[in-house]
């Protein structure tokens, strides 16, 4: 596919902090005496311009992160899974290269296929959904919808949080006009109250912290719940943020990185966190 894109147009601003070591190889191992545990998360959107680094992409995603020469199992959000491709690969090749030790979840799922999970089997899957954000616009967007799962601790299933998963409307803040600017702007801002109020604001008031992951189309992107949220990212569209919950458990940053991709001018992104329960 030749030109630039929409999502080149919007820019993706701001670069991460480069890292060279990662996080943990297996979710259970311990990353001080206090209880802290490390916990990696990533999100990436595979895109749509070179079509043939796609699977280079997906398995670099799986390699993103390691320490002490052992290969860690984040947690990925994916974005654009699936999306304008008639292959059925990406699919395929997210299976392939995170097989055994994950669970792939909402993977070719009628609705929510293009914004899939893989979650690694040190945590167990407690409870899933998909909330409806806005439908599509034929030749404009497709629908949009927000992934999310409800993850506790294999090892310690009272230490549990909530991963979210979500890819905004483009073209809405890339500071050109079409014709369906209007449209844009108002399906970005229904999106980003339905994140606010019916994914952040939901699971907090059932005690649960949120993490969530995804490509938002806006740089900088105001804070969904300014008294409680953090990111990771200070500007640039794909973001990884998260809120505190009332249940016990705790996250908190330690570093940043970025993973070269080469598909569409998008780059996953890293945030190596860390969770305990108190």
């Amino acid at each position: 596919m030749a030109g630039i894109t929409r999502r080149r147009a919007l820019g993706l601003g701001g670069a991460a902090v480069a890292g060279t070591a990662g996080a943990l190889a297996a979710a259970g191992s311990a990353d001080a005496a206090d209880g802290w545990q490390r916990l990696v998360v990533v999100t990436a959107n595979i895109g749509r311009t070179d079509l043939g680094e796609r699977e280079r992409a997906i398995r670099d995603v799986r390699h993103a992160v390691t320490v002490d020469g052992r290969l860690t199992t984040p947690l990925v959000a994916w974005q654009e899974i699936g999306e304008g491709d008639a292959d059925g690969q990406e699919p395929r090749w997210i299976n392939r290269y995170f097989g055994t030790a994950y669970r792939n979840v909402f993977v070719n799922h009628d609705s929510a296929g293009r914004v899939p999970m893989s979650i690694p089997k040190a945590y167990d899957i407690v409870d899933r959904r998909v909330t409806f954000v806005h439908g599509g616009k034929a030749g404009v967007s497709p629908h949009r919808v927000i992934t999310e799962a409800v993850l506790a601790r294999a090892d310690d299933p009272r230490t549990r949080f909530v991963f979210a998963n979500t890819h905004y409307v483009a073209g809405a803040f890339n500071g050109r006009q079409d014709p369906y600017e209007a449209w844009r702007v108002d399906m970005w801002q229904q999106h980003f109250r339905k994140h606010r109020d019916e994914v952040l604001g939901y699971w907090r008031a059932r005690g649960f912290p949120v993490i969530w992951a995804g490509d938002v189309n806006r740089s900088p992107m105001p804070l969904l719940l300014p008294n409680y949220e953090k990111r990771a990212f200070g500007s640039g569209i794909d973001q990884i943020g998260w809120v505190p919950g009332t249940n016990g458990t705790q996250l908190r940053l330690r570093w940043t990185k970025v993973v070269p991709m080469y598909v569409d001018g998008h780059d996953a992104r890293v945030a190596v966190m860390q969770v305990r329960r108190v």
